[in-house]
């Protein structure tokens, strides 16, 4: 079932920025930010919270600090369009740490990943054992960022 899109006023899309900008702001610092008393603040998030807009709270990592050199945008083909071989795939690349996201597409790809790692070597291993090596698919395609541009954060205001 599919949840109606709750309504947002000018203060609820204020505290979604302010947070999306900075997610460790105190109730105290949010309120004061958006011009609005602690308590009703607070309330609004609350409501966010349960309405699922606001679904967690994040750390925006710098992945080349961490080791991860090379990203990946990969799209995959299965050996056909059923039920079967999509959960058999979702459900191998699922658990993957290096798989950051896993979209199912429309048009001529099935799926479309965004894959981490150290080197271009480890990609082609974690390829073939991970990708290659699921027997739901039939053809990958990969492309490598050269230069992240723009990264998504913020859903448009």
């Amino acid at each position: 079932m599919h949840r109606p899109v709750p309504t947002l006023d000018r203060l609820d899309k204020q505290i979604l920025a302010a947070l999306q900008a900075d997610a460790r702001l105190s109730s105290a610092e949010l309120s004061e930010k958006i011009n609005l008393s602690t308590s009703p603040c607070w309330r609004r998030v609350k409501r966010l919270e349960s309405l699922g807009v606001i679904t967690g709270y994040h750390a925006r990592v710098d992945l080349k600090q961490l080791g991860y050199e090379v990203t990946a945008l990969v799209l995959v083909t299965l050996v056909q369009r059923s039920m079967e071989h999509m959960r058999a795939f979702e459900a191998a690349v699922g658990p993957l740490s290096e798989v950051l996201a896993c979209y199912n597409i429309s048009g001529q790809y099935d799926y479309q990943l965004t894959i981490v790692t150290e080197t271009l070597s480890s990609f082609g291993e974690f390829a073939r054992q991970h990708i290659n090596g699921c027997s739901s698919v039939k053809e990958m395609y990969t492309s490598f960022v050269v230069n992240e541009v723009k990264a998504p954060v913020c859903p448009p205001a």
